[in-house]
């Protein structure tokens, strides 16, 4: 497994502090989230994504992936929807990252497979996929399952596990890993408080079944990207990441296959 560190734990610290803290505490990569705050959007110059790509390869680390917020599943026209989800796949594309992460928000998987449908022949076209997040209202891996495999575009999409959701709906980590090991292209890493209080803390510290998960993965061979999700964007109190990477690189360390 690889780790990296997602820049949403580095709210207002901009892309050249992301890369600094990641290249310092033992990351591979970097997971970019989309949004102005951060420097890198899709409203970004050829050259603006030029010198993004340059600054974080420069430092010996890649782009693990990109963190948009499409809302895949979510009622209402497609055309708005599939042309945001292009967007971001092209300038995934441009920053050299494999994938991009989309939330699901509805519930209707007709709805998502469509659109996942629209934009495989650019995905394809670009060797990009999209990496659908067990969040929100299908926050289980048999949902994400389900709407993947409705879509039928094995080569242009994926599953993101996020250890949270899924449990704190009611799925074990088994259960889960079982739903989508034919998809599984991306995992988030993170602990809370509770299945009810989603407060992060240090890894460990708090009531996801971090081990658990971790021998699942690694008894399936699980090789991929394993990002630490610090969400100090929507909980500024909490620590500052740097003091819970090591925590993360242990726990990559500890179950690497």
């Amino acid at each position: 497994m690889k780790l990296a560190l997602s820049t949403l734990g580095l709210p207002g610290e901009g892309l050249d502090r992301a890369i600094e803290i990641a290249a310092g505490h033992g990351c591979q990569g970097l997971e970019l989230r989309l949004h102005p705050d951060t420097g890198v959007h899709t409203g970004l110059s050829a050259g603006e994504r030029r010198s993004v790509r340059e600054r974080v390869e420069r430092a010996g680390l890649e782009i693990s992936a990109v963190a948009g917020y499409v809302r895949i599943c979510e009622p209402g026209p497609d055309e708005p929807v599939v042309d945001a989800l292009l967007a971001d796949l092209r300038l995934a594309a441009d920053l050299g990252a494999p994938g991009v992460r989309v939330f699901p928000r509805g519930d209707d998987p007709a709805i998502g497979a469509r659109r996942l449908k629209a934009v495989s022949g650019e995905a394809a076209d670009l060797g990009r996929r999209v990496l659908v997040e067990t969040h929100d209202l299908m926050a289980t891996g048999a949902a994400v399952a389900g709407l993947l495999a409705e879509a039928g575009c094995p080569g242009t999409t994926g599953a993101l596990w996020d250890l949270l959701h899924p449990w704190r709906n009611g799925e074990s980590p088994a259960d889960t890993l079982a739903a989508l090991a034919p998809t599984l292209a991306y995992v988030q890493v993170k602990d809370a408080v509770s299945a009810d209080d989603t407060t992060p803390v240090p890894l460990w510290t708090g009531a996801v079944p971090l081990d658990e998960a971790g021998e699942l993965l690694r008894s399936a061979g699980y090789d991929g990207w394993v990002s630490l999700e610090w969400e100090r964007t929507w909980y500024p109190r909490v620590a500052p990441v740097e003091e819970i990477l090591p925590g993360a690189a242990e726990w990559v360390r500890r179950f690497s296959a």
